[in-house]
């Protein structure tokens, strides 16, 4: 009775998603495009982000609801936040995702030490059971989960970490390429950086504005700024950018042409990458393809394998 009573509640669910699905209604496309630009907005690195390098405080990074495991092991994290846990790559991770290195290394400690219990908590439970495991093995897989469970929230950024810097780059060419504009229209080079600037309404265009920002209170070049701005977000060619372009204004050397050639080059990079994707993401539909062939030539040729085998 209890087995037919979930199977009919399955099958009923299944008939309402199926319906759901079919009548669903449909969003404007203006209400649509308002949403993700309130939810790009709330994932979007604040200016307290970058108060490292622009030598401000402001109010908390966390863009997002604290969950379970960063709660639970804030206390310990708040004494571990002194040692060196956190890498450097790890670090600019969470400068670029808003994220504060304290909550991080709370989720870090919370999963370690839930891996390190999970396996003499599931002895014990076979222990009572009267099945005994010693003590190698329990010693040894609590060992591994719990540096699995210590690693595994860094993991988890760095996918993240890395399409958010390739938007990062998208848009940074193109900011260059409105530099470059303004610049062949007859705009100082300061000039044509803030028009550039302000064109743009993304999170990117918004670091760069501070990053210039800065350079017109403190009075100062704002190669220096911008290149800050990339160590600190792992951005290596806008690093490597404001590095060139200091050299070539200190030389003597057309800002334009180096700019333009910069853009150029952001674009081949990008061009690369996703034809890279491409082919990788064509390898991986290509292996269940092979699996399944695999699986068929083993369904047909089992008979007569095990046919002949009888026979010797």
């Amino acid at each position: 009775m209890t087995i037919a009573l979930l199977c009919g509640a399955g099958l009923g669910l299944g008939v309402f998603c199926i319906i759901r699905g079919v009548i669903a209604v449909r969003v404007p496309l203006a209400i649509a495009l308002k949403r993700l630009q309130r939810i790009e907005e709330a994932s979007a690195p604040t200016g307290a982000t970058f108060s490292s390098w622009l030598g401000r405080q402001g109010p908390s990074v966390a863009t997002t609801r604290e969950g379970l495991a960063s709660r639970l092991g804030q206390p310990l994290a708040r004494q571990l936040m002194t040692l060196p846990l956190l890498s450097g790559r790890v670090r600019s991770d969470l400068v670029i995702l808003g994220r504060l290195p304290e909550r991080h290394l709370a989720e870090k400690v919370t999963l370690g030490i839930a891996g390190l219990l999970l396996v003499p908590a599931f002895a014990g439970l076979l222990a009572l059971g009267g099945t005994t495991l010693g003590w190698t093995l329990p010693v040894w897989a609590a060992a591994i989960l719990g540096v699995g469970g210590f690693l595994l929230p860094d993991l988890g950024i760095r996918a993240e970490a890395s399409k958010r810097r390739a938007d990062f780059r998208h848009a940074l060419g193109s900011f260059l390429d409105l530099v470059v504009i303004s610049l062949a229209g007859g705009a100082g080079v300061e000039g044509a950086l803030s028009e550039a600037s302000a064109v743009g309404q993304g999170w990117p265009f918004r670091c760069l504005r501070e990053a210039l920002e800065e350079s017109r209170l403190l009075r100062t070049a704002p190669w220096g700024p911008l290149g800050r701005l990339g160590e600190d977000l792992g951005i290596d060619e806008l690093a490597e950018l404001a590095a060139t372009v200091a050299l070539a204004g200190s030389e003597g050397a057309k800002v334009r042409a180096t700019l333009g050639a910069k853009a150029t080059s952001i674009r081949s990079h990008a061009l690369a990458d996703a034809q890279t994707r491409a082919e990788a993401m064509s390898e991986r539909m290509s292996l269940p393809v092979v699996l399944l062939f695999a699986g068929f030539l083993l369904f047909v040729g089992y008979p007569a394998l095990a046919h002949v085998l009888e026979g010797l």
